[in-house]
């Protein structure tokens, strides 16, 4: 193996460690943090530090740390996949990497339209960071996704870019659509702050609920199994038998089916909620407008020069 080889295989190697670092680090830091406890507990985002700042103190809470810890495992994986891009031998992972820019391409075409073609990287994101998120509970991690205040962060950001793309035609042209009908003006206005609502309370109930949903479950079978099989002999009678196998199967779908399931409608609402908040007719109109009043001023500048 030349060289150049082997160093291309040592990037590789040092990419794969980047990407599982972090859920080692997460859940490490888990381990050492976690009090010891007897039967069922469900809480929220462990607080691990406050840093004082002048008005309120910043709190650092698991879901930040896991949050930042899974945007460094999907920054792994991004340079990984484009390690080593060539035209004239691609390889399996440029494949994988083509057919996903593809398909995210397509889709945002598709919702969007081709003048948002240039969202496609960020609706990727958006799909990675939620679905990354919530299969940290594959691992007994706290997934960001169950907490209210990072899935509302995201939410706001959406909102922030829907607000822009209603201001395109201008300010007046922004309060105008509250008055469309006039008589709906008040519902108009509920809606536009329900939208980052809706939104962000839809994807935190649903990851929440699931993973409520499947440690409750599984306590259940834990006592279920110590009152039907506790008579066994020995250590056969402390077994929870009825704990294998039905957990591992809410697992496939509270963590793997519902977390994918919910990264794709965060990012189907996001499309959807901003290319309609594009008054895209309107927009090209004004373009015109601005176009001919620019041209006209240019005439008149050049018939006074001639003048």
């Amino acid at each position: 193996m030349n060289k150049r080889g082997r160093l291309f295989k040592t990037v590789d190697i040092l990419l794969i460690a980047l990407m599982i670092a972090p859920v080692l680090c997460a859940i490490v830091l888990k381990v050492l943090t976690t009090p010891a406890s007897d039967g069922i507990t469900i809480t929220g985002a462990r607080i691990y530090f406050e840093i004082p700042m002048p008005i309120q103190n910043l709190i650092i809470t698991e879901s930040q740390i896991n949050s930042w810890l899974v945007m460094i495992s999907i920054f792994a994986l991004c340079l990984y996949f484009t390690h080593g891009l060539s035209v004239r031998s691609p390889s399996k992972r440029q494949h994988i990497a083509e057919w996903i820019v593809e398909k995210v391409d397509g889709l945002v075409n598709g919702n969007m339209g081709e003048s948002f073609a240039s969202f496609a990287p960020f609706i990727a994101s958006i799909i990675a960071l939620s679905a990354f998120s919530s299969l940290l509970s594959l691992f007994g991690l706290y997934p960001p996704t169950s907490d209210i205040n990072i899935v509302a962060g995201w939410a706001i950001l959406v909102f922030a870019l829907i607000t822009y793309y209603k201001f395109k035609c201008g300010p007046v042209n922004y309060l105008k659509s509250f008055a469309e009908p006039i008589a709906l003006t008040p519902l108009n206005v509920i809606s536009e702050v329900a939208t980052p609502i809706s939104m962000a309370f839809r994807h935190y109930g649903n990851v929440l609920s699931g993973s409520v949903i499947a440690v409750l479950i599984a306590h259940a079978l834990q006592g279920l199994s110590r009152l039907v099989l506790g008579w066994l002999p020995g250590v056969l009678g402390e077994i929870p038998f009825l704990q294998i196998g039905l957990p591992a199967i809410l697992s496939v779908y509270f963590d793997i089916f519902s977390g994918c399931l919910q990264a794709y409608i965060f990012a189907m609402l996001t499309m959807m909620y901003v290319s309609g908040a594009f008054p895209a007719e309107k927009y090209e109109e004004r373009k015109k407008i601005k176009e001919k009043r620019k041209q006209q001023k240019k005439n008149s500048q050049q018939n006074l020069e001639v003048n």
